[in-house]
């Protein structure tokens, strides 16, 4: 009996996390790749720490759309110019106007916001159609953009802005203090997992919800706990650990939470799901709907400071297809085309996804409209496995 739970737990749980098998297939497949052309390796620290630093924004976006869509798969088609737009205001307060870094920040997340809450208002309590106010607003702000700039790129950031976004901790030149500290803050965050993870399952246990044996809870703790690790220290050979990942960790920790333990995140869930049976159940669904795209503004601004920092200039031509980015990653991390299904952690395996086929299909020197057209077709296969298994459930 106990050799079948364990085989069923086994079987359950490579169902539920078919994305990340699929991810680390990938990467090794492109790793071989990579190697058979001569051109290396992916798991380089310098490799790993590009991963990261050229994605961070294509996360945080993604987490913002994931909520959106929780909704009842709906989209934002505004997150590229909202990026373009914050971006812009960014240049004009610290680049020509020399506010200083933490007013012009503040200024721009404030903007960010209000651009969401001006989508969330008309979308939530004038129903009109999610699609049509942010493809209204795809337009509006890449147009005002564009006349903030004059057509122009305003470039380059001072250092002390950068520094919030594109430094490195430790901020020492010391090889061995960021090896020592790199590590030491890679077995914090690990350690961190596995007693979150814990704590997880005794308070089920305490409960009694079924949970899965303890030899595959311990064996999946183990590994990713190695996993963290190793990229720990693949970070601590090149300059220590990128600050955008500080940020980037705490935004999963915090929407993860939020969307998985609080009442409110729940109630995404149900809006989803069912928005009439939610209203009945006593959701305000207007505040929640409200709530998602004004904080989908907000994170654009966040992702539009990123990139900033990360090109060291505000051009009229950022944030192009960042949306496209954002909502393929959603989906590739099994969020649902009709809303009421898919987590945090599952979007940004879609991010991470997406990021690993766009390095190493970049460090392969292929085409990028063979890039486009590959990133196509892995969106498509996403979209068709999750309707083909909804319906072999509806029908079991």
């Amino acid at each position: 009996m106990e050799s079948k739970s364990i085989s069923s737990s086994i079987l359950s749980t490579v169902k539920k996390n078919t994305m990340l098998f699929a991810l680390v297939v990938v990467m090794l497949v492109f790793n071989l790749l990579i190697g058979a052309l001569g051109k290396g390796s992916l798991f380089t620290p310098g490799n790993i720490s590009n991963l990261i630093s050229q994605n961070a924004y294509v996360v945080v976006l993604a987490t913002g759309m994931l909520l959106c869509i929780l909704t009842g798969g709906n989209i934002d088609l505004s997150v590229g110019s909202i990026v373009a737009l914050v971006g812009a205001l960014a240049g004009v307060f610290i680049v020509n106007m020399h506010l200083p870094v933490g007013l012009a920040i503040f200024l721009c997340l404030m903007a960010g916001i209000a651009i969401g809450a001006w989508h969330g208002f008309w979308i939530a309590y004038i129903r009109i159609p999610p699609f049509i106010v942010t493809l209204a607003g795809m337009l509006m702000w890449r147009g005002v953009s564009n006349v903030i700039l004059n057509g122009q790129t305003i470039a380059p950031f001072p250092k002390n802005y950068s520094m919030f976004f594109t430094g490195f901790l430790p901020a020492s030149t010391n090889e061995e203090t960021i090896t020592i500290i790199t590590n030491a803050v890679g077995v914090l965050i690990a350690l961190l997992f596995v007693i979150t993870q814990c704590i997880s399952r005794r308070k089920k246990t305490k409960k009694e919800y079924e949970v899965e044996p303890l030899v595959i809870f311990l064996a999946k703790n183990i590994i990713i706990f190695a996993v963290l690790v190793a990229v720990f220290f693949l970070l601590s050979q090149k300059n220590g650990v990128p600050v955008v990942l500080l940020l980037v960790v705490l935004i999963i920790a915090v929407y993860g939470y939020y969307t998985s333990k609080t009442v409110p995140g729940r109630y995404l869930y149900a809006l989803g799901g069912n928005e009439k049976a939610a209203k009945m159940s006593g959701v305000d669904t207007n505040k929640m709907l409200f709530f998602a795209y004004t904080n989908m503004g907000f994170l654009s601004a966040v992702a539009a400071l990123m990139c900033v920092a990360r090109f060291d200039s505000a051009s009229p031509s950022a944030g192009t297809n960042y949306e496209l980015d954002a909502i393929a990653s959603c989906f590739i991390g099994g969020a649902s085309a009709y809303g009421g299904t898919g987590t945090v952690g599952g979007a940004v395996i879609g991010a991470v996804l997406m990021g690993v086929i766009n390095q190493s299909m970049s460090i392969m020197s292929v085409d990028q409209n063979w890039q486009r057209a590959i990133k196509g077709f892995v969106l498509l296969v996403a979209v068709v496995f999750d309707v083909v298994s909804k319906k072999n459930k509806k029908s079991a």
